[in-house]
């Protein structure tokens, strides 16, 4: 199916593949795109380029070009939120259409590069992605290949979602503050402030912080205030360690339907809790939001945003790559 002629003898003759070219520390990108009738003109360039022959396909039923299985690649795999570019050199680029996260279904990743002659390479999942963000790449890897291998992750992935992209929901939130330090004045809360920045940027919004002491019956009743306001989020913050004094977590597992976790076993943010009081989440948050960057309320709450139930499977596996050096 493929047939080798010298670059001089190309004139007429329409490329096969696009044609790469390399200028070390320069330039690397498509220099001749698959479709171009070669000129005269073209042929300096192409020797410059060290090609001496060019391929001219002649395809049998049964076969396809490369960047025609990338096309059907990339759309048995394109998802909610996910465009797709033309190929590039064989390669078909996936990317997110909106603000949100990105959800990979690692299995049948896994399964798709199982097939012969087939290259898919994704982002990890649950990761945040802009428009234009890069999800995936995907091509097949010989200039031509057999159909029946992109009918086989055509079956794969039907009525499944190998990738996309969901948007976050604008939630609600309300905020009990707990200790009886800062109810009663001694010390200034910090967690309004920091809690506020991380829920705008999502486009949620803290609607009122409540006050509580060190006390059971006052922490629950501050929780219930946000319930009967049917907010979407609920969060607390403060006496959420081991010392005797703190009673939050007590106060949140006596009210909770479903308790997920207390604690995790990523570092920082060992002492998150989360629990469901109906459908209404509550996190328990550890005191590491204070002053780290990223802890495990930033790996959880993006899921809750874009209305996912985290369960205590993936809270475990936080573990592995949780470690950031606290």
């Amino acid at each position: 199916m493929l047939k080798e002629i010298r670059v001089e003898d190309a004139v007429g003759y329409t490329l096969a593949h696009d044609l790469t070219k390399i200028i070390p520390g320069e330039f690397k990108g498509r220099a001749f795109k698959k479709g171009h009738v070669i000129r005269k003109e073209d042929i300096p360039e192409l020797l410059n380029m060290g090609k001496e022959h060019i391929y001219v396909i002649d395809l049998k039923d049964g076969y396809l070009h490369e960047n025609d299985a990338a096309i059907r690649l990339a759309k048995a795999i394109a998802g909610q939120n996910v465009e797709m570019n033309e190929p590039h050199e064989g390669k078909v680029t996936l990317t997110s259409s909106t603000y949100g996260l990105a959800k990979i279904d690692e299995e049948l990743v896994h399964q798709i590069n199982h097939v012969q002659d087939v290259a898919l390479a994704t982002i990890l999942n649950n990761r945040i992605v802009h428009p234009g963000s890069k999800l995936a790449g995907t091509r097949v890897l010989p200039l031509i290949v057999e159909e029946k291998n992109i009918l086989e992750v055509e079956q794969i992935t039907k009525g499944k979602t190998v990738i996309q992209v969901k948007e976050f929901i604008p939630f609600q939130v309300g905020l009990v503050t707990t200790g009886s330090e800062v109810y009663k004045g001694r010390i200034k809360d910090r967690f309004k402030p920091i809690v506020q920045d991380k829920l705008k940027a999502f486009g949620s919004t803290l609607i009122e912080q409540r006050f509580a002491p060190d006390d059971v019956d006052l922490i629950q009743r501050e929780i219930n205030y946000f319930v009967e306001k049917k907010v979407d989020l609920i969060l607390v913050s403060g006496g959420m360690s081991v010392d005797p004094d703190d009673r939050t977590p007590f106060a949140i597992r006596e009210l909770a339907t479903e308790v997920i976790t207390q604690g995790t076993p990523m570092l920082p943010g060992s002492m998150l809790m989360l629990a469901y009081i109906g459908t209404v989440p509550v996190l328990g948050l550890p005191g590491g939001v204070l002053h780290d960057p990223y802890t495990a309320f930033d790996a959880v709450l993006p899921r809750i945003l874009v209305g996912e139930k985290v369960i205590k499977e993936e809270i475990i596996r936080l573990g592995y790559g949780g470690y950031f050096g606290c």
